[in-house]
């Protein structure tokens, strides 16, 4: 088989599989991670899957991905959140990476630097998940359905800190071919570029330039600055970073009329070309064995990290909502997404992780995406919480 014909397969599976998964409100994109962990029992197409062709696209994958939610992060909208939504996100969040440290330390016998940033990854929120289902009850506009969204918004903070630190702990672990000059260079020339296109927004001639360029033209230039990025960010091993900026830049950069017409078109190549095929590389790096005869190790995380995120929800919350409303704040920051999974790719493939606990954290996170959407919504349908009258906070 040539790596058309098994790219063409991974594409139609992911539609069959995504459109059943999607009945129980789990993102289809997740049928691709499904079909690379059924993969990884037997793959009789290790030839493939180990190409540098296919790495290649799968590594795309993830910096599309990185791309798009540098895109959505709106850092205007973080600097109006309240003094709750703050203490409610770092609270939440810090108390599940400590107890996660822990497990990880203990568990998997890793340091306590690596254990934190392992951990403090796996606690980020993928409120996307939750939206669609916050808007199918309509209460998407009321306070339950704010704090969930604003504390999702707010901790793309804590996952461009955690990006920064993994890429610098990249970088040192690779000292023998790595020149921390070459870094330092990198990121500051980054960080310059992505200033002068904050900077050009803001000139008269910004309006003038992006309002005569048309779709095809603009989307030409987003990809430029993409991989222009991708390659600065490759001297210092910050790919993955340089993307993340990349997306920030390209959307304080253009108009709004012109950013909503290529966020489409990024979403549509990210999402509908690159992603699925970042997803089953990274079930296919799952070492199945040790899941088959260690399944405890899963439970245990799912059940460490769940529980805590329920019961500090329910601490922090106390005051501002009941107890039902304060349970269903921690089950749905429960979810997880594509950053934490991305950050924890990156390590493993870094040999920073090992496969096995890199293979209990997806598994885990695995167990999150189908378990959360289901228990969410059904909890929201027992305890009637789509009544909740509307409010903005």
């Amino acid at each position: 088989m040539n790596i058309y014909l098994f790219l063409s397969g991974i594409f139609i599976l992911t539609f069959i599989l995504g459109k059943a998964i999607e009945k129980i409100r789990v993102p289809w994109i997740f049928a691709a991670l499904v079909l690379g962990a059924v993969t990884a029992i037997y793959n009789p197409f290790k030839s493939l899957t180990d190409s540098a062709s296919f790495e290649l696209l799968a590594n795309l994958g993830m910096y599309f991905m990185l791309f798009m939610i540098g895109l959505d992060i709106n850092l205007k909208e973080i600097k109006k959140k309240s003094g709750f939504i703050f203490r409610a996100t770092f609270l939440i969040i810090l108390s599940e990476a400590f107890f996660g440290s822990l497990l990880i330390h203990f568990l998997f016998n890793y340091g306590w630097g690596i254990s934190f940033v392992v951990a403090l990854s796996f606690a980020t929120v993928g409120e996307a998940i939750l939206i669609p289902i916050l808007d199918e009850f309509k209460i998407t506009k009321t306070k339950l359905g704010q704090v969930i969204i604003n504390i999702g918004v707010l901790d793309d903070v804590i996952e461009i800190l955690i990006l920064i630190t993994v890429v610098i702990i990249v970088g040192g672990v690779n000292g023998g071919r790595f020149h921390v000059g070459s870094m330092i260079f990198s990121l500051i020339l980054l960080i310059i570029v992505a200033l002068i296109l904050i900077n050009f927004r803001k000139s008269k001639k910004s309006k003038e330039y992006f309002n005569f360029l048309n779709i095809k033209t603009l989307f030409l230039f987003t990809i430029f600055i993409f991989f222009l990025f991708l390659g600065i960010g490759s001297y210092a091993q910050a790919s993955a970073l340089g993307a993340l900026l990349a997306g920030m830049s390209i959307r304080n950069l253009l108009p709004k009329n012109k950013l909503d017409l290529i966020e489409t078109e990024i979403k549509a190549i990210s999402y509908g070309l690159f992603a699925p095929i970042f997803f089953f590389w990274v079930g296919l790096s799952l070492n199945v064995s040790y899941l088959i005869t260690a399944p405890l190790s899963v439970l245990l995380l799912v059940l460490v990290v769940g529980a805590t995120k329920i019961i500090v929800s329910l601490i922090v919350a106390r005051k501002e909502f009941n107890i039902r409303r304060s349970i269903l704040l921690g089950v749905g920051l429960s979810v997880r997404f594509s950053t934490s999974i991305i950050i924890i790719k990156i390590l493993f493939e870094n040999n920073i992780i090992d496969i096995n606990l890199y293979s209990v954290i997806i598994a885990s996170s695995i167990v999150f995406q189908f378990l959360v959407p289901i228990l969410f919504s059904n909890l929201l349908v027992k305890w009637e919480v789509k009544k909740i009258k509307t409010t903005k906070i």
